[in-house]
């Protein structure tokens, strides 16, 4: 079997390790638990959360027993690194709907039946703790002036806001998850952001100085994309990995429009197909490239939403551009259809009106936001204004065009936000 950090490595996951040689080692002594934590901040994590998912669904592969911490604890006190102002502080209630939410996606990634994997929230042992036995049996082994010099607190010192009080109790809380999963499972090995260097090298110092045994990190670099923008980030707002808040077809659509530059990268972090498949991609271009962005769009949904839902987004991207034939040797380990002439609309966003409402005509900017293709009425003047709108593939830059019955084709109506985002108008 190989060794994960190997796998890790290979695939783009690491920028750092504690005591490299010690871990290797111990990654081969056997089964091992490993742990991340997760900010339940929100009830739905987004793309940038996957570096995490797929580093413990990689471990899960290799043999071992990933942990999924929760911080329905730390989520009531806020994670300072990585922030230029404080967060806001959410209610219990407000944090165990995050908790709930956050529990189902994991399970499409990690396997939890017969404790293959687990997944703890931080909450069953940090909101009973009392303050004066935490702080003399744990807060006397920090050194404060070690803890400022940490990035994480660092940047917040230097910034208007500052660092409040509660917040500088989150890097004790975060090395006190790590001793107890020690002790709990026997876990000796956190991952986590590079941003959370510090917390994770204050755990691991506190396992040593209480139970004189070793622990170790690893860190996972920021991803970006080849322009610099930050991963999961798009005009449109945050992509979710609830259905909800980001339709599979959204989802689907958000890997095929991939940079050129990232698509070996993408594959390499996001999906499971097999590295020497993934290294030839290096050497496509033009359509081939894009059918390659169409494997990594088709893994990427499968994963986040399912098999099924991943060929509907599939099927419906090619009743919009056209179906695209994806030879057999572009990452042939992948199920995506690739001789598949059905056509599909029903994953497209998509939504119903009274041809009665057209008589009259709507301003083409009112409809592009009404549809949700700009967050804003302004927003959707100047798209309109720039050239990105579209009605039936044809382009309206008049900002006083009125859409009328007349724009009917095949009875509907094909809005487009530049060449990449549509909406289906359908009449009844």
């Amino acid at each position: 079997m190989k060794n994960a950090m190997d796998i890790l490595r290979a695939r783009g996951f690491i920028e750092q390790t504690t005591h490299d040689a010690e871990l290797r080692d111990y990654l081969e002594s056997g089964k091992i638990s490993c742990y991340i934590g997760f900010d339940p901040t929100a009830s739905s994590l987004h793309v940038g959360s996957l570096i995490p998912i797929m580093a413990l669904a990689n471990m899960q592969k290799c043999g071992h027993r990933p942990i999924a911490l929760v911080g329905g604890g730390t989520g009531l006190v806020g994670d300072p690194s990585g922030k230029t102002e404080t967060r806001k502080l959410q209610t219990k209630e407000q944090v165990d709907v995050n908790v709930a939410g956050i529990k189902k996606q994991l399970s499409q990634y990690l396997d939890f039946h017969g404790e293959k994997a687990i997944l703890v929230n931080n909450a069953d042992w940090l909101t009973d703790l009392k303050y004066i036995p935490f702080l003399r049996d744990i807060g006397k082994h920090f050194s404060v002036n070690r803890m400022i010099k940490s990035e994480s607190y660092r940047t917040r010192l230097e910034a208007d806001d500052g660092l409040n009080f509660i917040e500088f109790n989150y890097m004790l809380l975060q090395a006190y998850d790590y001793l107890e999963l020690f002790d709990r499972m026997d876990c000796r090995l956190q991952m986590g952001g590079s941003d959370q260097w510090g917390n994770i090298v204050a755990g691991i110092e506190l396992i040593r100085r209480i139970r004189q045994q070793s622990a170790f990190g690893i860190t996972f670099p920021l991803i970006t994309t080849s322009t610099g923008a930050k991963m999961g980030k798009t005009a449109k707002g945050a992509i979710w990995l609830d259905p909800v808040r980001t339709t599979p077809y959204d989802y689907f659509q958000f890997w095929v429009n991939t940079d050129d530059g990232d698509v070996t990268r993408f594959l390499s972090l996001f999906t499971f197909l097999p590295m020497e498949e993934i290294q030839l991609t290096t050497q496509l271009k033009n359509a081939d490239l894009n059918c390659a962005k169409s494997v990594l769009a088709f893994e990427a949904t499968a994963l986040a939403h399912g098999s099924d839902e991943a060929i509907n987004a599939y099927r419906a991207a090619a009743g919009v551009l056209g179906a695209r034939k994806i030879s057999e040797d572009i990452l042939p380990s992948s199920p995506i259809p690739r001789q598949d002439k059905q056509m599909n609309d029903q994953s497209m966003p998509q939504s119903f009106m009274n041809i009665v409402e057209l008589k009259k005509g709507i301003p083409i900017f009112k409809l592009i936001h009404n549809v949700g293709l700009a967050g804003s009425s302004g927003a959707a003047r100047r798209l309109v204004e720039q050239g990105g709108a579209y009605i039936n593939g044809n382009r309206i830059e008049d900002l006083n065009y009125q859409v009328t019955d007349k724009d009917i084709f095949n009875d509907e109506i094909m809005l487009c936000s530049g060449k990449k985002r549509f909406h289906k108008i359908k009449f009844t």
